[in-house]
């Protein structure tokens, strides 16, 4: 009798009949609901007044203060939802939460002053000038106001592409200051901060749940890892003329929680590289005695790599992301890559059981970084490796390389497999596409960002 064994994750999906990232994104709303539902209380208890505009001032500021620390609770890297949901996901939520909060802030500010303008009957600039020069807390706010508006700048687009990740990362470190700033204004000036020892205790709870999640996990869990692992480069590989794979060992690295598909933050703790964290992925699933990440020189951080020394030591930030087998909903699965994404792909084929197939799209032969190991694996493991090399415009009989014609010649039940897509964003775009056009389930199509995946 053939026994055939369920994954893991498709048992545990199978079994709840609900996917992780379902039950982290619902966990979040959730949490999100039940403090607007605390926050509209104690807005009520404390009074509405009679002026409008002082009204929407009160509201306005008081769910950009409950914004701002869900603000932070998407950025604390907190293991349970970053494993679920993804930084890229919880990454592109902050910053479009970050957006709100502008706006919000922005509303309290003028319509508190029209409205007390109002009261006062001084113009709106006068009135500004005096609650900045006589009322406490009030001129501390301002700044933490500016200091928002300076982040959300250097946070749009067009701001972002030109600015240095370590440049863009220091201006992001003024949203704490930011943070007391008008946290103290809140405590000096708010009326509903203060309507009740419960409505007092709230808000201290929420800030310090906010803080301290940023603070366990950007600060001390990074730290404890780090000081328990002992990392550092055993060996440095050249894989290919630009591309090189770097071997880590440290202390009981079977006691990290890392799984195929993941990648960390890592600072190689040299002169010249120990304030630069780049995210690169696992290019090889964890066994417990060693991690492997391997890049390729696309920009200053990764083209120095190769001259890493062995023996250095090594911070490393993680493990992140929610690209492993723990989504997978189908028994069979297809990996798809393109260039270096490759790498966590590599790792998944390692560990996902099943069957496999792997397309793996790069211009010409030579770009195919990790070739040999994929061949070595795929016939150990019985999979099917398609190498798709050629321009991306060249024609095929079924049409585009990876449209929905071709996905299909190549793997016609794709509609029962779960999908992970690793490779230059027009790539997964063009892929996601074509899944769509294909009407797989959006639960079995899994997509990491590339620029998180090394």
């Amino acid at each position: 009798m053939t026994t055939v064994q369920t994954p893991p994750g498709v048992a545990q999906v199978q079994a709840t009949g609900t996917s992780p990232k379902t039950v982290a994104r619902t966990g979040l709303y959730a949490l999100m609901g039940a403090n607007v539902v605390a926050v509209t209380y104690f807005f009520a208890q404390s009074g509405f007044g009679t002026n409008a505009l002082l009204l929407l001032g009160r509201v306005t500021g008081l769910y950009a203060a409950l914004t701002m620390a869900f603000q932070f609770v998407l950025i604390a890297r907190l293991p349970w939802f970053d494993r679920r949901l993804g930084m890229d996901r919880l990454t592109t939520w902050h910053r479009w939460t970050g957006f709100t909060l502008l706006w919000t802030l922005l509303a309290h500010a003028v319509f508190i002053t029209l409205g007390l303008a109002q009261q006062s009957e001084l113009s709106p600039v006068d009135q500004f000038v005096d609650l900045a020069t006589t009322v406490e807390g009030v001129l501390r706010a301002i700044v933490a106001l500016v200091l928002i508006i300076v982040i959300g700048g250097a946070s749009a687009r067009f701001a972002r592409r030109r600015m240095a990740y370590e440049t863009w990362h220091f201006i992001h470190f003024y949203a704490y200051v930011a943070v007391v700033l008008a946290f103290t204004h809140q405590v000096a000036v708010g009326s509903t901060f203060v309507s009740s020892p419960a409505a007092t205790a709230y808000w201290w709870g929420l800030w310090a749940f906010a803080l301290g999640s940023v603070v366990l996990g950007r600060f001390v869990l990074p730290l404890w890892r780090n000081l328990r692992h002992q990392l550092r480069v055993a060996a440095v590989v050249p894989e290919a003329h630009n591309v090189v794979s770097i071997y880590i060992t440290g202390k009981d690295l079977d006691k990290i929680p890392a799984k195929a598909g993941q990648f960390f933050l890592w600072r190689f703790l040299t002169p010249d590289r120990w304030y630069k964290a780049n995210p690169f992925s696992l290019s090889a699933a964890p066994d417990g005695r060693s991690l492997r990440l391997t890049a390729k020189a696309l920009g200053e951080g990764s083209a120095s790599l190769r001259g890493i020394r062995v023996g250095t030591r090594v911070f490393a930030e993680g493990p992140y992301g929610a690209f492993t087998s723990m989504h997978r909903t189908r028994p069979n699965t297809v990996l798809v890559a393109g260039g270096v994404g490759i790498t966590p792909i590599r790792a998944l084929l390692e560990e996902i059981r099943g069957h496999v197939v792997v397309l793996y799209r790069v211009s010409n032969p030579n770009d195919a970084v990790l070739m040999n190991e994929m061949r070595s694996l795929a016939h150990a493991r019985g999979a099917v490796l398609h190498l798709l090399t050629g321009p991306s415009s060249a024609p095929t009989p079924r049409g585009p390389m990876l449209g929905p014609q071709s996905l299909v010649g190549m793997i016609p039940d794709i509609r029962d497999r779960d999908v992970f897509v690793c490779g230059p964003p027009a790539m997964t775009r063009a892929v996601l596409d074509s899944l769509r056009e294909l009407e797989v389930p959006k639960q079995q199509v899994h997509a990491e960002r590339f620029s998180m995946a090394g």
